[in-house]
């Protein structure tokens, strides 16, 4: 299966890919995380970019993570289409609506949407989680982990982007599968409704 966790700085991604991940493995599972932006070169360059060393444009951003994605996606040696091929349960934290949430905030989200149109046909995860926190909570707990506040992580563009994961959760609810996880709890109780949430898509999926 191929698992894709989102939500706002600060919900706990995460620790909640690698929890994930060791309650899988324990299930007997062979598993691959991964995350986006990458660490290829192309996603070194958006990390550098996020933390303020380069400025670029936010189209320019938003080019950058559809090249990254589908190198992602197809690269021949850890690809995330090679590594189902090879059997692996692949959870990635972040996938396509990071960029229809976070690109959308700056452009129009139909455009980021086309732009990312040829990821989604090469692939859509057999489910979305999305760990919904309130901004103000992720504020705080940026705050208390970081020591460095990236171009995103303000209250009010946090606020935009959980309404524009919204949005784009509404826009395309007919083509992917999304399900919302409470993420102001605990990380044992977020774990929990996740595991839920994987047994019953796995009950619907052909394994």
């Amino acid at each position: 299966m191929f698992i894709a966790l989102e939500g706002i700085d600060g919900s706990g991604k995460s620790t909640q890919t690698r929890l994930l991940a060791e309650k899988l493995v324990n299930e007997g599972h062979i598993v691959y995380t991964t995350f986006e932006p990458t660490d290829s070169p192309i996603g070194s360059l958006i990390r550098n970019i996020l933390k303020g060393r380069f400025k670029a444009d936010h189209r320019t951003i938003a080019g950058l993570f559809v090249a990254d994605r589908l190198d992602h996606l197809l690269n021949e040696v850890n690809g995330i289409v090679k590594k189902l091929d090879e059997g692996f349960t692949v959870i990635t934290d972040r996938y396509c609506f990071s960029s229809y949430a976070y690109q959308g905030t700056h452009m129009d989200m139909d455009w980021v949407i086309q732009a990312n149109s040829m990821s989604a046909q090469i692939l859509r995860p057999d489910i979305n989680i999305f760990i919904d926190v309130d901004p103000e909570v992720s504020m705080q707990r940026l705050h208390s982990n970081r020591g460095q506040i990236e171009l995103f992580e303000t209250l009010e563009n946090l606020q935009l982007v959980r309404a524009k994961y919204m949005e784009a959760f509404e826009k395309l609810k007919f083509e992917e599968t999304i399900a919302v996880v409470d993420g102001n709890r605990g990380p044992k109780e977020i774990a929990e409704d996740i595991w839920e949430v994987f047994t019953h898509a796995a009950s619907h999926t052909s394994l």
